[in-house]
């Protein structure tokens, strides 16, 4: 046989070799048929979130090789589009036969693993992201720093200097924060509800601030203009936004992946996390496909493990873990959790007779009302859209205030699943934070509570900002490092003791960026 024909031979088994494991492959899926595999990998990061983006990036320039298991979809890498509010399609929602928004949700749906889960308890639901990058894909992307009397009230033994000062100001650089012109502002339509809002926020006697943003707004008045496809304009955000907006995957997780270093996994959900008897780590996990069937069941092995797998996520790995594999965990695991205030409200009738909050309206917040130094009534409350395609004369708020009375997650071993002490006790002073103002707006703009969108006009059960149960300090060192463990970190929203004020992106991002540099200093991840 001479080379040509050799080379042909071989290049058509190959081929064949190829198929015929693809088939194979195809055939296991259509049987449910699971493969087992073994990796015994370095260091493992659980979760693509603030936290987890944070840290592959930072160990990545440290030259060490990580792995990002996400239970999501790596929806660049899939190049399935985001739906838009007002028509979800497919990706919106996490495994659910209809869509899942705090209102609205008459829209029938196919399972898939989709942009936005949401994890009902008994006395509050809680909203997530789906997919690499975690909550920056549906979140509004309001990068609000937090007061420093406040984060120095939350976190007494941090240097607040530094924060401010150092760590902060990276964050925003990393984060691609920028602000609203205040001249689009004011001449574009789409922006009328924070106009109307702003107005009789301050007739009302309240201040407002302007709030930056992670969208890029160069992009948005590009699309006002119809240069570009839209995004912010055509209703995106809670199911994704398909352009304009720097979530993780374009900025933390860009930089980490472009040294080579990281590799992300998606479709992979850990189920178990077990401490073996040389202090490293044995993760169970389930490879599924995008209607949430396993196709494969894989085992991976690690000397460091980074758990960045939100609040929730976090919570439910640490105590399923202890409850099926006795992980050693801190006693106060669980504790300090609370909804950062999270209250949701609104008003009906708002300038009815001339326009309303606006029939067009952008997704990207970029006002906030400053209520913080009123020693009775502190809070900070995002002057929401309510993007409806129609003028509604409704204006939404989202309250966030101080969290007096925490909460607690606990394991309910029945069930299997994660429980929580939370009731109307804990959002007493929210509730009359909440009536407070909207009293003091209608007063003084007319207007009503918004029975149209809740119960009495108030939303107790809507949270967006699970914050502690592993709180920086308490359940971990001062770097994360959980307690009772050699090798194993915590570096999500759950560090945060329930509470930080405003929209906690940015202090979770900064914690993060805190902790690993000083882990990376102390050599923690040598391995």
């Amino acid at each position: 046989m001479d080379r040509k024909e050799f080379i042909r031979t071989s290049a058509l088994a190959i081929s064949g070799l190829y198929f015929l494991h693809s088939e194979l492959f195809r055939a296991a899926e259509r049987k449910n048929f699971q493969i087992k595999e073994n990796f015994d990998v370095p260091i493992v990061i659980i979760g693509s979130g603030y936290g987890g983006a944070v840290s592959a990036l930072r160990l990545c320039e440290a030259g060490k090789k990580v792995i990002l298991l996400e239970m999501g979809l790596n929806w660049e890498k899939a190049g399935i589009p985001f739906s838009n509010l007002l028509k979800p399609g497919k990706s919106s929602a996490w495994l659910k036969k209809k869509s899942i928004a705090p209102f609205m949700n008459i829209f029938p749906l196919t399972p898939f693993t989709g942009t936005l889960d949401r994890l009902d308890f008994e006395n509050i639901n809680i909203w997530v992201g789906r997919g690499v990058g975690g909550g920056s894909l549906v979140n509004g992307g309001m990068a609000v720093t937090p007061k420093e009397n406040y984060f120095k009230e939350v976190f007494p033994d941090l240097d607040a200097e530094k924060f401010y000062n150092y760590y902060f100001p990276l964050v925003h650089k990393e984060l691609k924060v920028n602000i609203i012109s205040e001249q689009f502002l004011k001449d574009c339509p789409y922006y009328k509800f924070t106009r109307v809002g702003e107005k009789e926020a301050h007739k009302a006697g309240f201040k407002t601030i302007r709030v930056p943003n992670v969208y890029d707004f160069r992009y948005m008045e590009k699309e006002f203009r119809n240069e570009v496809p839209r995004s912010a304009l055509n209703t995106e955000v809670i199911y994704g936004n398909n352009y304009g907006k720097n979530s993780l995957d374009k900025t933390y997780l860009k930089k980490a992946l472009e040294t080579g270093n990281l590799e992300i996994l998606d479709l992979h959900r850990v189920d178990t996390i077990r401490m073996n008897t040389d202090k490293s780590y044995t993760l169970q996990v389930q490879q599924t496909d995008t209607a949430g069937a396993t196709i494969a069941h894989k085992i991976f092995n690690c000397k460091k493990l980074v758990l960045s797998a939100g609040t929730m996520g976090t919570l439910q790995l640490l105590l399923h873990s202890n409850a099926i594999h006795d992980l050693p965990l801190h006693k106060h695991i669980g504790k300090n959790w609370g909804n950062n205030g999270n209250f949701m409200t609104g008003r009906n009738w708002v300038k009815p007779l001339s326009g309303g909050t606006g029939a067009k309206q952008s997704t990207i917040p970029v006002g906030g009302i400053d209520n913080w130094d009123d020693a009775e009534h502190p809070f900070f409350t995002e002057i929401a859209p309510l993007p409806m395609g129609m003028d509604v004369a409704t204006a939404l708020y989202l309250l966030i205030n101080r969290v007096d009375k925490k909460g607690e997650v606990y394991y309910d071993p029945t069930n299997q699943s994660l429980k929580l002490n939370w009731d109307k006790s804990n959002t007493v002073k929210m509730r009359e934070n909440a009536r407070y103002f909207v009293r003091k707006m209608n007063q003084a703009n007319g207007g009503t509570r918004s029975h149209f969108l809740f119960h009495n006009g108030f939303g107790p059960d809507i949270c967006y900002h699970p914050l502690g149960g592993c709180v920086l300090g308490e359940s971990t060192d001062e770097y994360g490092k959980l307690k009772g463990h050699e090798n194993l970190y915590i570096l999500d929203g759950s560090l945060i003791p329930g509470t930080i004020g405003v929209n906690p992106f940015v202090t979770i991002t900064a914690i993060a960026e805190y902790c690993i540099e000083n882990l990376i200093r102390k050599n923690e991840f040598s391995v």
